[in-house]
């Protein structure tokens, strides 16, 4: 059976940003969006919460929006979820609010999202030995210091997330033994140089 593909990015505004900017909420949506539909009992075990938690959190989560019951899975009174949308967009003017307890609700965000992208790279270098050999000569940990201005920065980062949906485009058929969901982290910030 196909499952229903999660609607496109959402953008996050300052309501729906106070019912996501929570560790394990990001985590509960995250286990969601690349892992598919499963119940609070199944997080909890996966994430080493009580299902008790992950339950209140997950109904938390769908009061704003950011999940949804999955009923194609559910039999008799498990209640299966899945994610609403499949990415997520932060408006950089809630970093700015006047509201400090929104702008402190997008810095968590932010520092939760880093947090996670670390943590999957991290698992990935333990788990690299596991992996076939095309898979273990196929990933990337690289980075580059370029002297760009704000503009070039900007359109930079456009190019980079337009491959990005030109490859998401081409998806590999899901039934195609050598497909993995790949990760691709992109980040793009200035330093100082002292």
């Amino acid at each position: 059976m196909n499952e229903p593909q999660a609607s496109p990015v959402r953008s996050i505004d300052a309501r729906s940003l106070r019912g996501l900017a929570h560790p394990l909420r990001m985590r509960l949506l995250d286990a969601l969006r690349f892992g598919g539909p499963a119940t609070a009992s199944q997080l909890a075990q996966k994430l080493g919460e009580s299902s008790g938690a992950t339950s209140y959190h997950l109904r938390q989560l769908a009061a704003h929006g950011f999940v949804e019951d999955a009923p194609e899975h559910g039999k008799g009174r498990e209640r299966w979820w899945k994610a609403a949308h499949r990415g997520l967009a932060l408006d950089d003017a809630l970093l700015e609010d006047e509201n400090p307890e929104v702008r402190g609700a997008a810095d968590l965000y932010l520092h939760e999202t880093a947090t996670a992208q670390l943590r999957n790279l991290s698992t990935w270098l333990g788990d690299r030995p596991a992996w076939p050999e095309e898979w273990r000569r196929t990933w990337d940990m690289s980075s580059a210091t370029l002297k760009l201005t704000p503009e070039l920065t900007r359109e930079l980062v456009e190019k980079m997330h337009a491959l990005v949906d030109e490859y998401r485009d081409l998806a590999t058929a899901e039934d195609d033994p050598q497909a993995a969901q790949v990760r691709i982290h992109t980040h793009a910030f200035p330093i100082t140089t002292d």
